[in-house]
C-alpha cells in the first residue's frame, strides 16, 4: 500500500474478518457507488480529502500527490445524466505554489476556492513550509495565487486543515507545527485591498491548551470558533477549544474539554459539528472502551459549561476503528461517519451509524464496509450532503487503480 510522507496517520496492524465482512456487505452494497477513480499519475492520486459542494451540484476537493508535477491537485466533479466528469483544475509544483493540499478547499460566494498546502512555498522547512492558496475562476478558467506563504516561524508551518470563512470574509485555519512555541497556531488570513495579511490568533503552548491543532476544520458558530487539539490538554489526550473575539477585537482561548484516555476518549484527528441545539460531536482515533477510538459529544449547558460523553467506542475487526472523519446527521437524526481501518478483510475502513435510543443512548451499527480496489478504501474524511440527502466522501485508495476514490453513500 502506498503512504505519503506527510500522512499522520500511524500505520496499524490490520485484523482479518473477511467472511463476516461478504455476508454483511452483500445486503448493503447498493447504498454505497464509486463515482469516481482517480488514476494516478496526472489525475491525481491520494485524495486525503473533505468534500464540498456548490450550488449547482459540482464537487470539489484536493489530491496530495498526482498532478503535472507530482504534488497534488485541485479537482471538480461535474454531474450529468451520465454520470460525473473529472477536471483538474490546478496542478501544485512543490514549489512557490505549494505542494501536496490535504483535507480540501472551501468556497467563496463567487465561486473562487480556497485551501491550503503543507509544503512548498518557502521558509525554514526543508520541503517548505506551507502555503494558503486561492483559485480564482474567471468566466471557467483557473488561476492559482499563494495569498500566504508559511516561514516556519511564529506564523507556523505545514498547514494541513481546510479553512474557514467568517461573515466579513476572513479566512482561519490551523497549522500543526511551528508558532512561538514550537506546538502550532490557530491563524486569522484577513483580505486587504492588494494582499492577504496573517494574524496568529493563538500559539499552542503544548500545555493545557493542547498541541498541534487537528487536521479537521475549525467551525464558526455565533461569532466564536471551535476546533480540538490532538494531543496536549491536561491529560495528553488532547482538547476541544472556544476562541471568543473581545469587544476589543481579541481572540480569547479557552479549553472547553481535555480528554482523559481509555476509557474515556483521546487523541481526535477529525474536525467538530454542531447540532441544532449547540452540542458538538467528533469522534478519536484512540481510546475509548476498547483504545481504538470513539464518537463523543460536548452538551452545552446552561451556566457556560461544557460536560463530554463517549456515546460509542470503537471495538476493531469487522467493526471497525480509528476514525479521522467528522461526523454528519441525516435527516432523522442519525449519526454518520468513517473509520480508517477495520471492516471487511482489507480492512479498509468502515461507514458507522449512530441512532439515538433514547436516554441519552445511542445504537452503533456498520452501514458499509469498503472493499477496497476496485471498491474505495481507506476513508481519512466524513461527508459532505446534497439536497437530496445523499452523502459524498473520499478515500485515500481504492478505486480501479487503487489511487483513490470519490463515493455516494445513500443512508
Amino acid at each position: 500500500m502506498k503512504r505519503t510522507v506527510m500522512s499522520w496517520i500511524l500505520s496499524r496492524a490490520f485484523a482479518v474478518f473477511a467472511m463476516v465482512a461478504v455476508l454483511v456487505n452483500a445486503a448493503s452494497a447498493r447504498t454505497t457507488k464509486v463515482i469516481y477513480s482517480f488514476a494516478g499519475n496526472r489525475d491525481g492520486e491520494y485524495t486525503d480529502t473533505d468534500l464540498v459542494m456548490d450550488a449547482a451540484g459540482n464537487i470539489y476537493g484536493t489530491s496530495v500527490l498526482g498532478g503535472d508535477f507530482g504534488s497534488g491537485t485541485v479537482f471538480r466533479l461535474t454531474p450529468s445524466s451520465t454520470g460525473w466528469t473529472h477536471t483538474v483544475l490546478y496542478s501544485f509544483t512543490g514549489g512557490a505554489d505549494g505542494g501536496e493540499p490535504y483535507k480540501g478547499v472551501t468556497l467563496d460566494a463567487l465561486g473562487n476556492l480556497y485551501g491550503t498546502a503543507v509544503t512548498g512555498g518557502g521558509g525554514v522547512c526543508e520541503g517548505g513550509c506551507g502555503v494558503a492558496f486561492k483559485l480564482t475562476n474567471s468566466g471557467g478558467s483557473w488561476s492559482q495565487s499563494v495569498i500566504h506563504t508559511f516561514t516556519g516561524g511564529i506564523d507556523g508551518s505545514g498547514p494541513g486543515s481546510g479553512l474557514t470563512f467568517d461573515k466579513s470574509g476572513n479566512l482561519y485555519g490551523m497549522a500543526p507545527t511551528g508558532g512561538a512555541k514550537g506546538f502550532g497556531v490557530i491563524y486569522q488570513l484577513q483580505p486587504g485591498p492588494k494582499e492577504w495579511s496573517l494574524q496568529v490568533i493563538h500559539a499552542f503552548a503544548g500545555g493545557r491548551d493542547g498541541a498541534t491543532g487537528s487536521a479537521g476544520r475549525l467551525l464558526l458558530r455565533d461569532g466564536n470558533l471551535y476546533g480540538v487539539a490532538t494531543v496536549g490538554g491536561a491529560n495528553g489526550k488532547g482538547t476541544v477549544f472556544e476562541l471568543t473575539l473581545t469587544p476589543a477585537g481579541k481572540w480569547t482561548f479557552r479549553t472547553l474539554y481535555a480528554f482523559k484516555g481509555q476509557p474515556d476518549a483521546g487523541f481526535p484527528y477529525g474536525g467538530l459539528s454542531f447540532d441544532a441545539a449547540g452540542n458538538l460531536y467528533g469522534t478519536t482515533y484512540y481510546d475509548g472502551a476498547n483504545n481504538l477510538g470513539s464518537v463523543y459529544t460536548l452538551t452545552h449547558e446552561p451556566a457556560g459549561n461544557w460536560k463530554e460523553k463517549v456515546l460509542y467506542s470503537f471495538v476493531g475487526g469487522a467493526g471497525g476503528d480509528s476514525s479521522i472523519s467528522n461526523v454528519v446527521f441525516d435527516a432523522a437524526g442519525n449519526l454518520y461517519g468513517t473509520t480508517s481501518d477495520g471492516g471487511a478483510g482489507c480492512s479498509c475502513g468502515t461507514i458507522f451509524k449512530l441512532a439515538p435510543a433514547g436516554s441519552g443512548t445511542w445504537t452503533e451499527s456498520v452501514a458499509y464496509r469498503f472493499q477496497g480496489a476496485p471498491d474505495a478504501g481507506f476513508a481519512y474524511n466524513g461527508f459532505v450532503a446534497d439536497g437530496a440527502g445523499n452523502f459524498y466522501g473520499a478515500t485515500v485508495h481504492g478505486g480501479t487503480s487503487d489511487d483513490g476514490t470519490i463515493y455516494k453513500f445513500k443512508p
